[in-house]
């Protein structure tokens, strides 16, 4: 009799949480614990849906638009930044505000402050209509273009070719931003790099890891959901590297079992906005079918860590009724 052929899982390592899902979801949970519900946070805190939901049973509450937030209540910026423009709607509306944007998406909103005061033309590259996208966008709107991949550069035109810049969106693709970084410097050869990679260095780690996994595997499944971009970046990074197979699953009842046919290697990771709970059930899910001998593939190591918003050093819910005292209507804490 021929032996079954041996069924093993690849686990990338570094994956899930990042420095800045962590300090931003640790973020809402100190402000419930210290100022009760409810927690305002503009749009989601991170781009999971599983976190959402966990946060929304303890008390938070998500909205698209500052305007939906009542008067004299606390309101939370997501980890992707948002525009200027978005703290003084907050600052019209009398609300409290705890800033948990990413410290890296805060290094690339500077970036094009300082450039925009130098008058360049700044060339963001990144994918239209993502929130971190129109939070940059917002510090400079004169200033800066869009760039959604090598496809768009032939359109750019700029005042300068010589006073030209480019950013980018922090979870992009390593190679993809790089490629159209090449297609802009052959149109703009006097183009200027930002002073170190926008792309954060968890979406590179989780890439990189992928990039290894994804050669050996026959199938890879990444955790994360579809709003994700660096979950997404993670499904094409693992094709590219070889992988037969890659799917985007947000919970391991996704998973299809048709997709295991003739499969033996399965390499598993997840986007830098998922908790590890949600792998382990992934794991769970393959160790039923038979896919029980698990190699942790490493790429990294990672020790990076951010303090959390010094918002929450302060006592809001005082603050949020002085606001609305001191600027008139009604409105006061649902809390």
């Amino acid at each position: 009799m021929t032996a079954s052929p041996r069924r093993r899982v690849l686990l990338a390592a570094p994956r899930g949480y990042c420095a800045g899902v962590d300090r931003a979801v640790i973020a809402v949970e100190k402000a419930l614990e210290q100022y009760g519900a409810p927690i305002y946070v503009r749009h989601e805190i991170v781009h999971n849906k599983y976190v959402v939901q966990s946060l929304e049973k303890k008390g938070a509450v998500f909205v698209e638009r500052t305007e939906e937030v009542p008067p004299g209540n606390i309101v939370m910026f997501s980890a992707h930044g948002v525009a200027p423009a978005v703290h003084e709607e907050a600052a019209r509306g009398r609300l409290a505000t705890i800033d948990a944007t990413c410290p890296l998406v805060t290094k690339v909103h500077k970036e094009a402050v300082r450039y925009a005061n130098e008058d360049y033309d700044i060339l963001l590259i990144g994918h239209e209509g993502h929130e971190e996208v129109i939070g940059t966008s917002g510090e400079a709107p004169d200033h800066i273009q869009l760039v959604d991949g090598p496809e768009d550069v032939a359109k750019i035109e700029v005042r300068d070719p010589e006073r030209v810049v480019w950013l980018s969106q922090t979870t992009l693709s390593v190679d993809e931003t790089m490629e159209t970084v090449d297609a802009l410097k052959t149109k703009f050869p006097g183009l200027v790099s930002p002073p170190s990679d926008d792309i954060c260095y968890a979406t590179q780690n989780r890439q990189v890891a992928v990039k290894q996994m994804g050669a050996e595997s026959d199938l890879v499944i990444v955790v994360g959901s579809r709003n994700s971009s660096n979950s997404k970046r993670l499904v094409e990074v693992a094709k590219l590297a070889g992988a037969r197979d890659a799917h985007l699953v947000d919970f391991a009842d996704e998973i299809d079992e048709a997709w295991l046919d003739g499969v033996t290697t399965v390499g598993v990771t997840s986007g830098a906005s998922v908790p590890d709970v949600l792998v382990e059930q992934v794991l769970a899910w393959l160790g039923e079918r038979g896919y029980t001998d698990v190699e942790i593939v490493k790429t990294a190591e990672e020790s990076i860590t951010f303090s959390l918003p010094k918002e929450l050093r302060r006592d809001l819910r005082e603050e949020a009724a002085t606001l609305v005292a001191e600027r008139g209507g009604s409105g006061a804490s649902q809390a």
